[in-house]
């Protein structure tokens, strides 16, 4: 007669599951398991909304989530998983083979076939898969043998294929606000099962409101430095702002200098100068070099910028722009914040024009539209006698000694002729 099977390696495994969710993270023991609980995002997820009636109804295609670090991509993912109890299937872009797709694609098909139970592939980083990569999911989505969710902190448009693109609905995660971060820092001291109820720490308003201010709109953020100032103030049993400066003191900016933050800040230096806001430029200039962005990338810009918004309306801000170049070389970061500064404040206070701009861009479309058109006669260089003999050179008017006549010659091929680029400088 056969043994019976001891139960005890379930017994182990539950307690081992047991304890590794009471020593998690907060950030994991705190992650929300149902819409109800979710905190921001009522832009697309709240009462009534498209994408809540499609997981209530179990109408789901294929999702991608944009937003930055903390917003609840990965959460909402799962919610949506086990809300319409499907598997949730997690693959990261990093690790992604086509051999170990493959694999779990014949896993999906076999359960869609057995039970017909469906599967929801979480793409983490979904803009890090190349384009072989993305054309091998196609298939699995225009069949509908996978539904997917892919994650990314990056401009979907920008990274992923127009193929894969249009069989996915895009959703926009914003950083959660102010008060959903108080709630959620309020809901895991009071929460004794999975947070920190148990501790019965308290936070006043002041501390509250500096926590919430340095999560910067990231929820995990969030729950390491509540976390560690519960452990700070485990004796006194009150988080002061105090205790929150001095954890998060000597703390770095988060910055992706290759991400969308790093366009998104230039851009916003860029447009400040050009509308005249000082202050607000030198504000988005202090942003970038805090969260690390290479200064010289800095100066280039600004150099640009002396040449396309100022212009010659006031030539002295290329020659300062260039000088704030040069400093960048010469000493380097942390003292040639002030050169660069300076800069940007002499750009957005400077006159504005964009004649040069604008007359190269008609010059390109004028190129692109003629092709190569050949160059006047008299202004072509006759340095040999049959190049004198075709006419080359013939009738120029030499300035030095004919100012007039030289500027009443033609200088523009016969099909330009009378054309003007540079418009009138205000």
């Amino acid at each position: 007669m056969p043994k019976k099977k001891s139960s005890s390696p379930d017994l182990f495994d539950a307690q081992l599951k047991a304890d590794l969710k009471r020593n998690a993270p907060l950030a994991d023991r705190m992650r929300p398991v149902s819409l109800d609980d979710f905190v921001g995002q009522e832009e697309i997820i709240g009462q009534g909304k498209p994408l809540r009636m499609q997981i209530l109804n179990d109408n789901l295609s294929s999702l991608i989530f944009w937003g930055p670090p903390g917003t609840g991509k990965t959460t909402l993912a799962k919610i949506i998983a086990e809300t319409t109890k499907s598997v949730f299937l997690p693959l990261s872009a990093i690790g992604w083979t086509a051999e170990t797709f493959r694999e779990q694609a014949a896993k999906i098909l076999e359960r869609r076939k057995l039970n017909g139970q469906r599967t929801i592939l979480f793409v983490d980083e979904i803009h890090r898969l190349n384009k072989a990569q993305q054309d091998q999911l196609l298939p699995y989505l225009e069949k509908g043998i996978i539904t997917m969710i892919g994650a990314t902190t990056e401009n979907p448009s920008f990274e992923l294929n127009s193929a894969l693109l249009s069989r996915s609905q895009v959703y926009v995660l914003k950083s959660l606000d102010h008060d959903d971060l108080c709630k959620l820092a309020k809901r895991a001291l009071l929460d004794t099962d999975h947070g920190l109820g148990s501790l019965d720490v308290k936070i006043d308003e002041s501390a509250l409101n500096k926590l919430c201010e340095l999560a910067n709109g990231d929820a995990r953020i969030l729950y390491n430095l509540l976390e560690r100032a519960v452990f700070v103030a485990s004796e006194s049993k009150k988080i002061t702002a105090k205790i929150i400066s001095e954890l998060t003191s000597g703390v770095a900016l988060i910055y992706d200098r290759a991400g969308e933050e790093h366009y998104n800040l230039i851009s916003a230096l860029h447009k400040c100068m050009r509308d005249g806001d000082a202050d607000a430029a030198l504000y988005w200039l202090g942003r970038m070099i805090s969260g690390g962005e290479d200064p010289l990338y800095i100066a280039r810009r600004v150099v640009r910028f002396a040449s396309e918004d100022v212009g010659l309306a006031d030539t002295q801000a290329l020659s300062i722009a260039i000088a704030a170049k040069e400093a960048v070389h010469f000493i380097g970061l942390p003292e040639c914040d002030v050169a660069l500064a300076q800069a940007v404040a002499y750009c957005a206070n400077a006159k504005k024009s964009n004649a040069l701009y604008q007359a190269m861009i008609d010059i390109k479309k004028d190129i692109k539209l003629h092709g190569n058109l050949p160059v006047p006669e008299n202004l072509r260089n006759a340095t040999t006698k049959l190049a004198k003999d075709l006419g080359y050179g013939r009738d120029y008017k030499y300035w030095h000694k004919d100012p007039a006549g030289a500027e009443k010659q033609e200088h523009l091929p016969v099909k330009l002729k009378g054309k003007k680029y540079l418009k009138e400088i205000k």
